[in-house]
């Protein structure tokens, strides 16, 4: 199922602004509908993309590859589809057009940016 999801980000290549911030549908099946679990994850969510794209932003193509998979998988898990469609172009144009990776890094901080933003309002954090 993870795979699937993966493979029509990745592929649909669609505008990301089409595209919701969260699934909440999916994020309550992967919660198992505990309201608890997922403000728990999405805690940890927001504290990883901060992370990722922190590691991405001085690391070499390579590692920023690395670094974009590991961010698109956590974010198909959760249904951050921003997330996941801009984490997979990252690593995409780091593997083969590395030069324009600082283009990619901006286009996914801007979403991770507003998955951040839809968190602290799905948790209640001002």
């Amino acid at each position: 199922m993870a795979h699937a999801a993966v493979q029509s980000t990745a592929c649909a290549r669609v505008d990301a602004g089409q595209l919701t911030v969260f699934d909440r549908d999916h994020l309550a099946r992967m919660t198992f509908g505990d309201s608890r679990l997922e403000r728990e994850i999405l805690e940890l969510f927001d504290r990883q993309a901060e992370l990722l794209l922190e590691r991405m932003r001085t690391s070499e193509p390579s590692a920023i590859a690395t670094l974009a998979h590991t961010l698109k998988g956590s974010a198909v898990g959760i249904g951050a589809t921003r997330v996941a469609a801009a984490a997979a172009d990252a690593e995409a144009v780091a593997r083969t057009k590395p030069g324009e990776s600082s283009f990619a890094i901006a286009r996914l901080a801007q979403a991770v940016a507003e998955a951040r933003l839809e968190i602290a309002v799905l948790i209640g954090v001002r």
